[in-house]
């Protein structure tokens, strides 16, 4: 098979520095490198990027569990409260925050309102 592995993820902004900071400060990314109309942060050996759009970008339909369509990022989390304390203090809009017996998952937005999960699995 040819498909070695993944390369990245990445998000649409219209706001590349600030949602840079954000990834940075509010989610623990660190910056991998950057070129014009890119900019790529890498967690655990995963590269996610930033990618500047002229237009505004479309929401996409979602509810507190999430996009209704599309990909969707999901970070784990070892503490659910405090990281979202720290999300709302940069910004992010919560969108639903959610106990089950499988794990504890916090759906929320980024500045651009690009749909994003924490989950601290039970299993």
């Amino acid at each position: 098979m040819a498909i070695t592995g993944i390369r990245s993820f990445h998000y649409s902004t219209n706001k590349l520095e600030e949602a840079k900071k954000f990834y940075i400060e509010a989610l623990g990314f660190e910056l991998d490198y950057e070129q014009p109309g890119w900019c790529a942060l890498k967690m655990g050996g995963v590269q996610v990027a930033l990618h500047p759009e002229e237009e505004p970008i479309p929401e996409v339909p979602r509810d507190s569990h999430g996009p209704m369509t599309g990909g969707c990022l999901t970070l784990k989390s070892d503490n659910i409260p405090e990281d979202k304390a720290l999300l709302e203090k940069h910004g992010a809009k919560i969108l639903g925050d959610n106990d089950m017996p499988w794990g504890h998952m916090l759906v929320f937005e980024d500045l651009d309102k690009n749909v994003l999960i924490l989950m601290n699995a039970k299993y």
